[in-house]
């Protein structure tokens, strides 16, 4: 279907060497997008990923640089630019958390969540966004989380960040959406990867209060995301601008059951 199709568009991904950003770029790229592939740990990691994009069939291109350094985003972004092409997609995937109760976080731990989580996607689109207003057309997709509607312990830090990036994604489609840019979100729950492997089993505490608190009853799986991706992506989603699209099994939609409800 044309409202979906991204053949011939430049899609941007960053953090998408691995987990849920991979997810969401093969999901562009299978609708025809060529994934320009980011990573910061190294050229071997982001050389693997190119190719298993690669082995699936979706054309792929790797660049190394940190999201939150701006001369390093701004080289990035020109180079991208000037050997790939105009970028029509921002995916803002790339984030990190440190999981510490709040009275006893150090500062520098709590302003690197932010500064990579919150003041990354700012800086990303900054220079991105500059070829899309040449072009008068563009979609970026900022990665929010529950974490931007909940509180929980120990992610304090994190949660400021998603929420504040809530509300960085409202502002720039106020700002951009006269140059035919759509900036939206998207809010993924509990999802079945390999970092939450250790405590996805039949008994363990978290386990069984994810799968019970989610109306679904169970995590998701990473490919549950590239939908999202695709149609915020896509001309299908052409005037939707400002939404965060939560893809949480509906944990978000219930304050949950009684600990004696089937």
């Amino acid at each position: 279907m044309k409202l979906f199709d991204l053949t011939g568009k430049v899609a941007l991904v960053t953090g998408s060497t691995h987990g849920l950003g991979m997810s969401m770029a093969k999901g562009l790229g299978q609708a025809g997008a060529t994934i320009v592939v980011n990573g910061n740990s190294s050229q071997e990691k982001i050389d693997k990923a190119v190719a298993e994009y690669e082995s699936a069939g979706i054309k792929a291109v790797g660049y190394k640089f940190d999201v939150s350094d701006e001369a390093q985003v701004k080289d990035a972004i020109q180079k991208i630019e000037n050997e790939v092409g105009g970028i029509d997609i921002l995916v803002n995937n790339a984030g990190i958390i440190k999981r510490t109760p709040l009275a006893e976080m150090e500062v520098a731990d709590f302003k690197q969540v932010i500064d990579i989580d919150l003041v990354s996607p700012f800086l990303v689109s900054k220079h991105v966004v500059q070829g899309m207003m040449k072009r008068q057309s563009g979609k970026i997709i900022n990665i929010c989380s529950m974490m931007s509607e909940l509180g929980r312990n120990t992610v304090g830090a994190y949660a400021a960040a998603k929420g504040g990036l809530v509300m960085l994604t409202k502002n720039m489609a106020t700002e951009w959406a006269k140059h035919n840019i759509q900036v939206n979100g998207i809010g993924p729950g509990y999802f079945a990867t390999s970092q939450t492997a250790p405590i996805r089993v039949d008994g363990h505490p978290f386990n069984d209060f994810i799968v019970n608190r989610t109306p679904a009853a169970k995590w998701g799986d990473p490919d549950d995301l590239a939908g999202a991706a695709i149609f915020l992506a896509a001309s299908a989603s052409d005037f939707v601008n400002g939404h965060i699209l939560y893809v949480d099994g509906g944990i978000l939609a219930t304050i949950g059951k009684p600990s004696n409800e089937d």
